[in-house]
């Protein structure tokens, strides 16, 4: 498994599993599944409602604890200092683990920089190896980012072949901040990618699929990505993409795909905005 390091020297796996809309009854055999495959990096959420099956899976799995890299993120319902620090420990709690290796802050609303402390806190109490942000958008990152001590370790985004995230990756270059992707494969309302003729011709070169392509196009720019699927077939064809090297012509030749530069949700949409701390808050 190729890897990338983190600003703070934490080597992060490239490719991982993520169980966002995983029901919690199906969660443990889905990441048993995916580590069975050979899945190291497993991505939930509090708000997911699945971080115990996670945490029976890995249990059950025999994999040592160094071997698993485990993110998480605080929902909105968890934001501010105290409320942050008590769900991290219950995080940890439903995880079964002592340590999470990247806890994220999930959407950039709320009391962010009192979870943030909390986050730094456990950074250095040595409950959580990294820490970072999710949907953070550019003027949001930068903002945020300029008043915190411990600046982003990760921002995790819609990313795909559609959705390159361009724009935003001079300010985390700055802040030395690792892009992991979201919806890497589509999802959100972007159809196509693996029925895209573009990367079904590059494909062919190298006897890979269509989402194999774009799986690569990711990690070959250094951004993490967290297909999900609950078919051990498709995670194992998912996983299968490092047996090949993308040329500059062909990074170039995706690169023309781009539709959506920021992602397909308007984070900073006052309607959304309102929905999520109306619902959530």
């Amino acid at each position: 498994m190729e890897t990338i390091k983190l600003s703070n020297g934490v080597e992060m796996p490239l490719l991982g599993y993520g169980v966002f809309l995983v029901s919690p009854q199906e969660c443990e055999r889905c990441v048993t599944d995916a580590l069975n495959v050979g899945y190291r990096l497993i991505d939930t959420a509090q708000a997911y409602y699945n971080e115990e099956g996670v945490g029976e899976a890995i249990k059950k799995s025999g994999i040592a604890r160094d071997e698993l890299f485990l993110t998480t993120k605080v929902w909105i319902a968890n934001a501010g200092e105290e409320k942050a620090a008590r769900s991290i420990d219950e995080s940890l709690r439903k995880l079964q683990t002592d340590y999470i290796d990247l806890l994220l802050i999930h959407q950039a609303y709320g009391d962010v920089f009192g979870s943030w402390r909390a986050m730094e806190k456990a950074y250095r109490d040595g409950k959580v190896r990294a820490i970072g942000v999710s949907n953070f958008q550019a003027a949001r990152f930068f903002d945020f980012s300029h008043y915190v001590d411990v600046k982003p370790m990760v921002n995790q985004l819609q990313c795909n072949v559609m959705i390159q995230q361009t724009g935003i990756e001079p300010l985390l270059n700055d802040c030395g901040t690792r892009m992991m992707a979201w919806g890497p494969l589509g999802g959100q309302g972007i159809d196509g990618i693996v029925k895209n003729e573009i990367l079904g011709a590059i494909g062919e070169k190298y006897g890979k699929s269509a989402a194999q392509v774009a799986l690569r196009w990711l990690t070959q720019r250094g951004i993490v990505a967290i297909p999900k699927s609950s078919h051990k077939e498709r995670m194992a064809q998912n996983f299968n993409i490092f047996d090949f090297k993308l040329t500059d012509d062909e990074m170039a030749q995706i690169a023309t795909m781009n539709e959506h530069d920021a992602g397909t949700i308007n984070f900073t949409d006052p309607q959304f905005v309102k929905y999520l701390i109306e619902t959530y808050g």
